[in-house]
């Protein structure tokens, strides 16, 4: 490329109004006579900065005149440069066995491709977390776009995660020689710097690789403004603060292509390495590229290793982290710099989450372990997400990746002394038993106050879901330190609570950890109150009648030595449910008729309804119709008289259950019509008072009816809303079979 005719044409005139020959400007200018000779036939390469100043001097040049000549200059330098390699900002080399990222790639081809209009936004961040593949991403999708950037592709390295990231005017000074501005022609300040950097990406077809950025004022400058230039930059941070940018948030990889990259990796190596076995490897490493980098370079440089040996030796928790180094890789060392980061209170607030028993959190939990309040414990999260330590959640939830979890507590174990952790420790489980035996205290007969700011059934039911991870974790290790009180009081207050959510798998443990307890306290009413929980259990969600009735006969055993009444009907009613289960009506009537009379005497007119209910089933399986509806009318009469003694929250919760069983003898005795339309008021009443169990079973009921009616329209509606009732409680069998059947 020459240099411009415009400033070949201008230097000529100037010098002829001076009256000079080229020999008396070469003396004048100290410039050599062939050198201006080239300027003049517009052959030069590009005149240097002092080159053109010392000429203006000699031609006297002042004012726009001489702001004209340098400027024209300029320009010819920087095409001239621009048409050579220069070897600064290079792109590195792209990974030869990259694999899988195929939508986040189609992302980045879309984004920064410049087909648009000029001025059309093309600035793309990359964030997430650490080891997730990044700068790899980007760089690959850089070589891939290279022939789309006739300008060129520039690669700059920000050291965000360093303890002194590049500033910008030092970046912008490293773009700018590479673009080819000359040291002398970059100005001094950000401004002037990025102004420039705009101007030459105007109408340039570049595309540059901001890697590793530290902030928004590190990467706003940076920029290219509007026209042809385009950027990718990544970040373990999220730049929230940058505007008119499009944003990919790099996650894991799925299973598939983390196999499929190991695999790569591992290409080679011998044939017979097992699937299974490097499957696990990927679900260790957590889906994290860096992570299944360092494992496949481990079993590359040593052949004689098998995959399920490593996979073995990676199932340890405790060194896992230890594992994931393979030379100068190491994964703890990539976390350590976001870790880094972080104030000191912010430190130690992130090693104490990773005693949270749950695989997720709130802000509330992290509050309680950081010891500091809910607003001060969102700035923490919020930091810690930014900078890729944290995942969150549109419902305000958190949770570490597996990784990072167990360099938290790494972390936690070196940093913290081990009474420091054991008080932390203390404290959250405490926290967390208190939280749901005051939620589960809810749904008993009476609740009592409210508990840890939770205001209705409502909001304690969705606490106790959502946190169940958490709880359950606190309950074992209450258990494991020997506080048998409060996991026995966290065990008893969630008896009716597991009504509403009776699919959920832990019960079971609940309930065992309930009776361990109260057998650790010599307590043997309340352990046989656990005894009978754990026959309900294995009654209803786990359908297994033999093993509620031996869970009864050792509840009826303490509850009679005991003299706990209660306890003793208790366990007769639930042996009736496993006998009907079992088909042993007559057996099962008579267990619910003992139990029934006891509640009565008792004055426990609560568990006396469930009794009657529980006698009109039985009476209904035996095909004593007529007498299972009267035994059900004669329930509703109860749940209907506010005389009763009956607790309003029974009431709301027998009702729809009661209702819905009527409608059911009704169509046993062939009043179809009649039976939809109380199936149909029960499941509305249930849909009110969050029963998802009892309304699955009700609209699957109602489907069947309303298929025998011919009204085939309103019975595969009642299926599919069936089979998401089901789904929500956890019954996949019920669930599929209701989907068929819509």
């Amino acid at each position: 490329m020459i240099a411009p005719a415009g400033f070949a044409e201008v230097l000529r005139r100037h010098r002829r109004a001076a009256g000079m020959t080229l020999e008396q400007l070469a003396e004048a200018s100290g410039v050599s006579n062939r050198t201006l000779s080239d300027m003049e036939r517009g052959r030069s390469k590009g005149p240097q900065h002092r080159t053109v100043t010392a000429v203006a001097d000699a031609l006297a040049l002042e004012g726009d005149d001489r702001d004209q000549f340098l400027e024209l200059a300029r320009e010819g330098r920087l095409r001239d440069h621009w048409a050579r390699p220069n070897g600064q900002c290079d792109l590195p080399r792209p990974v030869d066995d990259f694999t899988g990222r195929t939508v986040e790639l189609t992302w980045t081809t879309e984004l920064v491709r410049p087909q648009g209009a000029p001025g059309a936004a093309g600035v793309g961040i990359i964030t997430g977390a650490a080891g997730l593949g990044k700068t790899t991403l980007a760089v690959r999708a850089a070589h891939a776009l290279r022939p789309d950037f006739p300008g060129g592709v520039l690669f700059l390295d920000l050291f965000g995660m360093s303890s002194h990231p590049m500033p910008a005017t030092e970046a912008l000074a490293l773009l700018l020689r590479a673009l080819g501005v000359i040291e002398q022609e970059i100005p001094a300040d950000v401004a002037g710097r990025a102004s420039l950097y705009r101007s030459l990406l105007r109408q340039r077809r570049v595309l540059v690789v901001l890697d590793n950025a530290a902030s928004e004022g590190q990467v706003r400058p940076l920029l290219p403004g509007d026209g042809v230039g385009r950027a990718l930059v990544t970040s373990r941070r999220l730049l929230a603060g940058l505007e008119g940018v499009r944003r990919l948030s790099l996650g894991p990889l799925p299973l598939l292509e983390g196999t499929e990259l190991l695999t790569e990796i591992l290409k080679g190596r011998s044939a017979s390495d097992d699937g299974a076995a490097i499957s696990r490897l990927v679900e260790l490493c957590g889906g994290l590229p860096l992570a299944l980098r360092i494992i496949g370079n481990r079993l590359v440089s040593r052949p004689g290793w098998k995959p399920a040996e490593l996979a073995a030796r990676l199932g340890n928790e405790q060194g896992r982290l230890e594992q994931l180094k393979a030379g100068n890789l190491k994964i703890a060392n990539a976390f350590a710099m976001s870790y880094e980061q972080l104030t000191r209170s912010s430190r130690q607030i992130f090693r104490r989450l990773s005693l949270i028993p749950g695989r997720d959190f709130d802000a509330t939990l992290a509050a309680v372990v950081g010891e500091v309040d809910t607003e001060d414990a969102w700035d923490v999260l919020d930091e810690l997400v930014d900078l890729g330590l944290l995942q969150d959640s549109a419902a305000s939830r958190y949770r570490f990746h597996d990784l990072v979890r167990l360099f938290a507590g790494d972390r936690l174990r070196r940093e913290d002394t081990a009474a420091e952790r054991e008080t932390v420790t203390e404290a959250v489980t405490s926290w967390l038993l208190r939280m749901a035996t005051g939620a589960g205290r809810w749904f008993e007969s009476g609740h009592g106050e409210a508990a840890g700011g939770l205001s209705s059934p409502e909001e304690a039911d969705r606490w106790l879901r959502v946190n169940v991870d958490n709880w359950m974790g606190a309950l074992r290790a209450a258990a494991g330190t020997g506080r048998h009180a409060a996991v026995l009081n966290c065990a008893e207050s969630l008896d009716w609570f597991s009504d509403r959510w009776m699919h959920a798998p832990h019960w079971l443990e609940v309930f065992t950890l309930g009776a361990d307890a109260a057998a650790a306290l010599g307590d043997q009413a309340r352990q046989a109150n656990q005894l009978n929980l754990l026959a309900w259990v294995h009654l209803v969600p786990r359908d297994d009648p033999e093993t509620a009735l031996r869970y009864t006969a050792q509840a009826l055993d303490l509850a009679t030595r005991r003299g706990a009444t209660d306890e003793m009907a208790s366990a007769h009613h639930n042996a009736g449910g496993a006998l009907r289960s079992l088909g042993r009506l007559s057996e099962a009537i008579a267990s619910e008729t003992r139990a029934a009379e006891m509640f009565k005497a008792s004055g426990d007119i609560d568990s006396y309804s469930q009794c009657l209910g529980a006698l009109g089933t039985c009476l209904r399986d035996a095909g004593r119709h007529t007498e299972a509806l009267e035994q059900y009318l004669g329930l509703w009469d109860l749940l209907n008289d506010n005389r009763s003694g009956m607790k309003p929250s029974v009431v709301t919760f027998t009702r729809p259950i009661a209702l819905a069983r009527i409608g059911e003898c009704l169509a046993l005795l062939g009043h179809r019509s009649e039976a939809v339309l109380k199936l149909t008021e029960a499941i509305g009443l249930m849909e009110q008072a969050q029963l998802p169990s009892q309304q699955a079973r009700s609209l699957e009921t109602l489907a069947a009816l309303l298929a025998e009616e011919g009204r085939n329209a309103e019975s595969r509606s009642s299926y599919a809303r069936a089979a998401e009732a089901y789904e929500e409680v956890g019954d996949a069998e019920a669930s599929s079979r209701c989907r068929d059947l819509a």
